[in-house]
């Protein structure tokens, strides 16, 4: 690896660490899995810093590492089944849920993860429409299109769920 590099990156993951530990966890939602990826996620990028093109686009190349790391690891994890359903049934409560701001990281979670990952990146991590492109290495108009659409499936989910409260 070039030291140059080498040190740029470690620099950048210093100065980011909550932004990229909050980009993992935004997928995961568990403390101690976001901070296995994001180890996950330097790791790689220390190993493969020859794909790393420009020093510019650091943040974005970085990005796109823990997503796709997030994104393996959820697949994974899906394949795991701990616990059977009757067991869990049997151990989780039966009251409402109270919180009521839950209902946003509940639709963002049920989204299909291409236009989870855009709203996350562009409202939850401030990136750029061109940043976002590049992270997802997406054409600009593609993003443009699944945030909308995203935002679109979100609108309609939360309304849906707002409807389903008043009854």
């Amino acid at each position: 690896m070039n030291n140059k590099f080498e040190k740029l990156l470690i620099r950048f993951i210093t100065e980011d660490k909550e932004n990229v530990y909050r980009l993992a966890f935004s997928y995961v939602k568990n403390a101690e899995n976001a901070l296995d990826i994001v180890q996950d996620s330097i790791h790689k990028a220390l190993s493969s810093s020859e794909a790393l093109k420009s020093e510019g686009s650091i943040k974005s190349w970085f990005y796109r590492i823990v997503v796709n790391t997030s994104i393996d690891f959820l697949r994974k994890q899906k394949r795991i089944q701990l616990v059977d359903d009757k067991t869990l049934e049997l151990h989780s409560t039966t009251g409402e849920d109270v919180y009521h701001d839950m209902d946003l990281e509940k639709a963002l979670e049920e989204l299909p993860p291409n236009f989870r990952t855009v709203i996350v990146l562009r409202y939850f991590e401030d990136l750029k429409i061109e940043e976002i492109a590049e992270v997802m290495d997406e054409n600009i108009n593609t993003v443009k299109t699944r945030l909308y659409q995203g935002l679109r499936k979100l609108r309609v989910k939360m309304s849906k769920e707002i409807l389903e409260g008043v009854k």
